[in-house]
């Protein structure tokens, strides 16, 4: 019998020995990679934290000590042994577990957590609280170090340190370095730092300093001082200790004994803490180890070769290879992103135009701010983004690009349902807050040549800035015969039939393969969804009913302003506007999100004839 079996929940770790956890490590691992290659998901990620995880649990008593993930796609590891192994073949299936931490789960998720370098402020939060009520459990933020390439992060550092005697962060340092290495001498000394022995040691000491009169309190104060000196000497950068933490580190990550002993050490402290460990992203999966960007998210692939189930073009590759030939012929294109080159279709660009390339790291504020310089002083900059990561940066869009009146170009990636990522990914925010910026022109390409028209468009004809806004995956089926020339709309079918659908982006395919099979109807497709051209509502004043069919949420979306334009231009047909509606989009796959919310082929001729 292997030891995972008889791991339900984190109770079941203490009982281990070194042996049997080191064991048990391997066999989560297997589970993982066996998973992940029939689901998807982040692999890397998790495959780099089973050690740390498995200490944490070893260690501390979840959930009364509070384990807070940054970012929540690390936690696959943490699921398993915590009560959902039995459930794990289920990842990110719809009604399965989610890929990211949610409490509806289980109560050792703290936060849902999708998005990155959130932990430290909300672990702040929480050993606050526990202070408060005089609870006595650690609070453990877990951060990547790309996560510590965000704001936030450092925003919640500077907001910790002395005061919260119950938190402790740990820096997984998987990939750049935050330090610089430290040598032999201060690998040997941090060594005896993290030994239980050295900390029990110390603290009789302080005990039995405190108790001499006069001189006892004076000499224990020295020695701390003296301690910091030596440690600002042998660790060169003490960020972290001049921010009010005591640190320890880089420790192997991958080195059971060494992170039971820092954790055990840092569970006893009565000051807050920031553990540095070194991780390898893909542990133990060699095709993830070789090439950790590939597998950070992933869909289903082959375990032998390493390679995915599914390829071709998509929206994110057309992107790419578009601004590739723009950059060609004009040196004032620059691609901007923020940690997500490969996701967003830029590795070709950063490959040929390295000057012109700029990877800000997980700062989405300060990469549209940054983009506003650099249109300032005449370059045209590309802001690839994911539709779930702009909304971090809606006041740099405003105050910083709009307001200044400078062509920025965001290109929106991810916009609408993006599937099994589940509810913190859902691209369908963005419309709603972007109709509310003035001088901003927004796109919605439905296929790759409109995706390439309208970046072209977008640089060269519009003189503000521009959102363009386009889905994860391949481009649907359309009209063979049809041919965007950049109009603000187009109309398919009869417009002297009675209905009228309206749309745009990726649903109007399902609403063109639905007309055939529709009587007395006709297609709006919307081009650019903001400013909604005037035109359009010449083509609706013989129409009885309308119905606007939209991927993305209702509050504010482009549906509601286009029924403020309906009455605003006196149109008096019937309109109804089926979305999203309001509401957080639980995981499933793509075509099951359409399916739930009425935007299929199938529910779209359903709504249409109900009403004959």
């Amino acid at each position: 019998m292997s030891i995972l079996e008889n791991v339900n929940s984190p109770k079941d770790i203490k009982k281990l020995n070194m042996t049997e956890l080191e064991e048990l490590c391997g066999e989560i691992r297997e589970l993982m990679v066996d998973t992940v290659s029939k689901t998807g998901g982040h692999l890397a990620s998790n495959l780099g934290v089973v050690e740390l995880t498995v200490a944490l649990h070893k260690v501390f008593d979840s959930p009364h000590d509070q384990i807070v993930f940054d970012v929540g796609h690390q936690c696959y590891t943490h699921k398993i042994l915590t009560g959902r192994k039995d459930k794990f073949s289920t990842l990110r299936c719809e009604d399965g577990i989610s890929g990211f931490t949610r409490p509806v789960e289980s109560p050792h998720d703290i936060f849902s957590s999708g998005h990155s370098s959130t932990s430290i402020s909300s672990a702040v939060g929480l050993a606050k609280a526990k202070a408060l009520k005089g609870d006595k459990g650690k609070v453990i933020a877990v951060i990547g170090d790309g996560a510590l390439t965000g704001g936030l992060a450092y925003e919640a550092l500077n907001n910790s340190g002395n005061d919260n005697n119950n938190l402790i962060v740990i820096l997984n340092d998987n990939n750049m370095s935050i330090s610089a290495n430290v040598g032999s001498m201060a690998r040997n000394l941090n060594h005896i730092r993290i030994s239980p022995k050295y900390y029990t040691f110390k603290s009789r000491v302080s005990r039995l300093l405190s108790k001499v009169p006069v001189v006892g309190t004076q000499v224990s104060r020295f020695i701390t001082m003296s301690n910091q000196k030596l440690r600002k000497m042998m660790y060169h950068s003490t960020l972290f200790e001049d921010l009010g933490f005591r640190y320890y580190g880089p420790i192997d990550g991958h080195d059971l004994d060494a992170l039971i002993d820092v954790l055990t050490v840092a569970k006893a402290h009565n000051h807050s803490v920031l553990i540095h460990i070194n991780t390898v992203k893909g542990k133990g999966y060699n095709y993830a180890e070789k090439n950790p960007s590939k597998f950070h998210g992933i869909g289903k692939f082959n375990i032998e070769t390493g390679e995915p189930l599914s390829s071709g073009e998509t929206f994110s590759s057309q992107f790419g290879k578009t601004l590739v030939e723009m950059a060609k012929e004009d040196n004032r294109i620059c691609a901007v992103t923020a940690a997500m080159s490969s996701g967003t279709g830029l590795n070709d660009f950063a490959t040929l135009f390295p000057k012109r390339f700029f990877d800000v790291g997980i700062a989405e504020q300060h990469a549209v701010t940054f983009s506003s310089g650099l249109a300032k002083n005449g370059m045209i900059p590309f802001f690839a983004v994911y539709s779930t990561f702009l909304q971090r940066s809606y006041d740099q869009l405003i105050h910083d690009v709009a307001m200044q009146g400078l062509k920025v170009i965001f290109c929106i990636d991810r916009a609408g349902f993006v599937g099994e990522d589940g509810e913190s990914h859902q691209g369908v925010f963005d419309t709603a807050y972007l109709m509310s910026v003035p001088r901003l022109t927004v796109f919605a390409p439905a296929s790759f040549r409109e995706l390439t028209k309208m970046m072209y468009d977008s640089a060269y004809i519009e003189s503000n800035a521009v959102a363009i806004r386009y889905p994860r995956g391949s481009e649907a089926v359309v009209c063979s015969d049809y041919h965007y020339d950049g109009k603000d709309f187009d109309i398919f079918g009869d417009k002297t039939c009675s209905r009228c659908i309206v749309t745009y982006g990726r649903e109007f395919s399902n609403c063109l393969n639905a007309l055939d099979e529709l009587e007395d109807t006709y297609i709006i497709k919307l081009n650019k969804i903001k400013p909604i051209s005037k035109g359009v509502f010449h083509h609706l004043e013989k129409a009885k009913s309308i119905y606007f069919f939209e991927e993305g949420i209702k509050s504010g979306g482009v549906g509601e302003c286009f029924g403020s334009l309906l009455v605003e231009n006196g149109i008096k047909a019937d309109y109804r506007h089926i979305s999203v509606g309001n509401d957080f989009i639980k995981q499933a796959s793509v075509a099951r999100q359409f399916e739930i919310y009425n935007l299929d082929k199938a529910h779209i001729i359903k709504i249409l004839s109900d009403q004959e």
